[in-house]
């Protein structure tokens, strides 16, 4: 545990947060909420005190079956609208200023959706989020690993024809067992010859191969968790000297077993390889964190002090895709809370 004025202090903090996913940060009340309106057709409890069972997982395959069921509580227009806005307002919570957050359209659209109401609503919900609450949500839109090619190719048709103003990146979550990196390089390469940045996960359940392949075949200048990249020093010598970002996620590697428990999570290791890393939230209500939680387990992983924190909020704006003068704003917001709070 850490003291409490380091608890006060992460609180407090400006942040940027770069590995969350739109479903996955649906707070309790919004999930029972949903759960409510469509009472009768889903698993998922309409009371927020039985989430915290519901969203226990045996691993990551359950996990997966879970947050599907979660997916499958957006039916329409105001559902969508209701998460966005809503994650919005948790994030703007925590001091979050700028948040990268991971979207899976074809999830929506092979529900009915059309793509240009799902993005026209995400938008709006994304200017309302600004004006509201003054935090700056951009969007990853990501391939659904376990749909394949054909996820694939839905999901880059609605980046490269509805390429909604807040789209800034193209990613690829799911499971990675079973599903090759590989296949998705023509994907990659036309999302990234259209502008959007590459962001894949890799290296979260499998070994630090797919993590190679995430960087040679798709190009990828963030990796989404990498924590198996431990495995190979050739490969922590690479991430560290190009400075490919690993999007850490403490909690959520061992809530879904990716990891077998935060003694032995690899955060140190990779930090210690010089390896530059930002932490992240992932799913938080689902693994019962937030962003504040988890700048806390690093500070533990890593024995920090304040400036430490700081760093690592430094880190993530860094490592952002905002705008230099956008860096540059919140940078300086860093600097002069953690001059005062240390004064």
């Amino acid at each position: 545990m850490i003291a409490p004025d380091l608890t006060e202090f992460i609180a407090g903090l400006p942040k940027a947060e770069l590995h969350v996913h739109h479903v996955g940060s649906a707070s309790p009340q919004i999930v029972a909420e949903l759960a409510a309106r469509h009472e009768g057709s889903t698993p998922v409890p309409a009371d927020p005190d039985l989430l915290a069972d519901y969203f226990v997982f045996r691993d990551f395959a359950h996990f997966i079956e879970v947050y599907l069921a979660v997916v499958d509580l957006i039916r329409d227009p105001e559902d969508v609208w209701s998460l966005f806005h809503g994650v919005g307002r948790d994030l703007a919570a925590q001091r979050v200023r700028y948040a990268e957050l991971t979207v899976t359209p074809h999830l929506h659209l092979s529900r009915g959706f059309a793509a240009a109401e799902f993005c026209e609503v995400i938008e709006d919900a994304r200017r309302a989020v600004e004006r509201d609450y003054g935090t700056i949500l951009r969007w990853c839109f990501d391939i659904p690993g376990e749909d394949g090619v054909h996820g694939a190719d839905q999901t880059l048709k609605v980046a490269l024809e509805q390429r909604p103003d807040g789209l800034i990146s193209f990613g690829l979550g799911g499971p990675e067992i079973g599903v090759s990196r590989a296949q998705f390089a023509p994907h990659f390469a036309a999302a990234r010859a259209a502008g959007l940045h590459s962001v894949p996960h890799a290296g979260e359940t499998t070994g630090a191969a797919t993590v190679w392949d995430a960087i040679r075949e798709l190009k990828a200048e963030r990796i989404g968790h990498g924590v198996h990249s431990v495995e190979d020093p050739a490969l922590l010598d690479h991430l560290a000297s190009e400075g490919i970002v690993l999007e850490v996620c403490p909690t959520s590697n061992v809530r879904t077993r990716a990891v077998a428990d935060l003694a032995e999570h690899p955060l140190a290791t990779l930090v210690k390889a010089g390896v530059p890393v930002t932490i992240n939230s992932d799913d938080p209500p689902m693994f019962g964190t937030t962003l504040n939680n988890e700048y806390a387990v690093a500070a533990e992983l890593l024995g920090l002090d304040r400036d430490g924190v700081a760093d690592l909020a430094r880190n993530a704006v860094r490592a952002s895709f905002l705008t230099f003068e956008g860096k540059n704003a919140l940078l300086a917001e860093i600097d002069a809370y953690a001059a005062g709070v240390g004064a």
